[in-house]
């Protein structure tokens, strides 16, 4: 088919692009028909002086006086292109001793701590541990790693292979167990506000009925609550949510101000939670995308209980424990500090403005006591006084009805 006039057809060649086998083809063969360099140059679409050096690289060396003359072969320059093209890159930062202290710490952190490789890097410029010199960025460590050049291998920081597209579609056919995420205050959404959570569980073995994980997230600070429960039912959740309640008390409200769940059976009882006046509102059916942090922090809990795994093998201390190591990594999101210094700011206001208002209420119980005091005393002198006048003989308009 006869493309002259197609406009995909560009053979012109872009400045500063490689030459290509077919180029190199056509140097050869005008070579061979005598022109000059200038002419092959103007005709494959380059400079004289890059055909001058394709010439020597694809000419081999002539070893003696004898035979032929050596000629230039397309197959060979290429050849030559891509041998010194594995050569051609700049070298890696981490070949360098300077930096053997801080991947040996990062390493450390990785295994100990299943910390990501950002968090790393994050957390060691925050505290300076290192000098900047010694310490690359990010993205060179995810280079390194997926070169194979770093002593850990991929499968050892699972959030890279756990990159993938989320959904964005609801699905109706399933009831919704309480007021709809799409009545949620707008503050929620801002990222403004403390105190306001989503929750889900965590499965073992889906076969069976054995122990689950309940699982919270406040959406600001990133604090996670883990709470082994005995089973996927409303009776685990609820038992979970008392726990709650009678850790922070008359504060609880203050604590959990709106809480976003699932739609799974074990939520189904989930709105009694308002009761203690925590608003509770439920995601769409099948769009985990609504709850993000609750669905990211449930993964990072799999480096601690792998998928299919039981969770009858786990005691309720070492599930708290798994929680408690996660509160205290440093995120990215979070500036590198960790979820749990600051949810522990958080409850420090939420104490002082409790404490506050019943200092409030104290000293206006004070000053009402201190003022009946004081009219009441008023109330005795003027009394006194008007006896004394009476005894004088004195006429006053009052008269003394007692």
């Amino acid at each position: 088919m006869d493309q002259l006039h197609s406009n995909t057809d560009d053979t012109s060649r872009k400045r500063g692009a490689h030459l290509t086998l077919d180029q190199r083809g056509a140097i050869q063969i005008l070579k061979r028909q005598g022109l000059s360099l200038r002419a092959i140059a103007d005709a494959v679409g380059c400079a004289h002086a890059t055909v001058w050096y394709e010439l020597r690289r694809g000419t081999p060396q002539r070893t003696s006086s004898r035979g032929r003359i050596p000629l230039y072969m397309a197959k060979r320059g290429q050849s030559a292109y891509n041998e010194h093209r594995k050569h051609c890159r700049k070298p890696y930062k981490l070949d360098n001793d300077l930096f053997e202290p801080f991947i040996q710490w990062l390493v450390k952190q990785i295994r100990e701590k299943h910390w990501s490789l950002d968090v790393c890097v994050g957390y060691a410029k925050l505290h300076q541990l290192f000098p900047k010199a010694a310490m690359v960025c990010t993205k060179t460590l995810y280079n390194m790693l997926w070169a194979g050049k770093l002593p850990i291998t991929v499968f050892e920081v699972p959030r890279a292979l756990s990159r993938k597209q989320h959904r964005k579609w609801n699905r109706k056919n399933k009831r919704m167990l309480g007021r709809s995420i799409d009545e949620r205050p707008a503050i929620v959404d801002e990222h403004e506000e403390l105190g306001h959570w989503e929750a889900d569980t965590v499965v073992g073995k889906r076969q069976g009925k054995e122990s689950i994980v309940f699982t919270m997230v406040e959406r600001i600070t990133d604090h996670y609550i883990a709470i082994k429960i005995p089973g996927r039912n409303s009776a685990g959740v609820s038992q979970a949510m008392k726990q709650l309640h009678e850790q922070y008390g008359d504060r609880f409200a203050q604590v959990f101000k709106t809480i976003t769940a699932d739609n799974g059976p074990e939520f189904e009882n989930f709105s009694n939670v308002e009761s203690w006046g925590t608003r509770v509102y439920f995601a769409h059916p099948y769009s985990s995308w609504e709850r993000p942090r609750n669905e990211r922090h449930n993964g990072m809990l799999r480096d601690y209980i792998p998928k299919g795994e039981s969770i009858e093998k786990y005691t309720d201390e070492e599930i708290l424990s798994f929680a408690d190591a996660l509160n205290s990594r440093p995120r990215r999101v979070l500036a590198y500090h960790t979820p749990e210094e600051l949810f522990e700011t958080f409850l420090d206001k939420v104490y002082a403005c409790w404490e506050s208002l019943w200092i409030n209420i104290f000293v206006q119980f004070a000053i009402a006591i201190y003022v009946i005091f004081i009219i009441a005393d008023c109330w005795s002198i003027l009394k006194l006084i008007y006896q004394t006048a009476v005894k004088l003989g004195l006429n006053l308009p009052l008269e003394d009805k007692e």
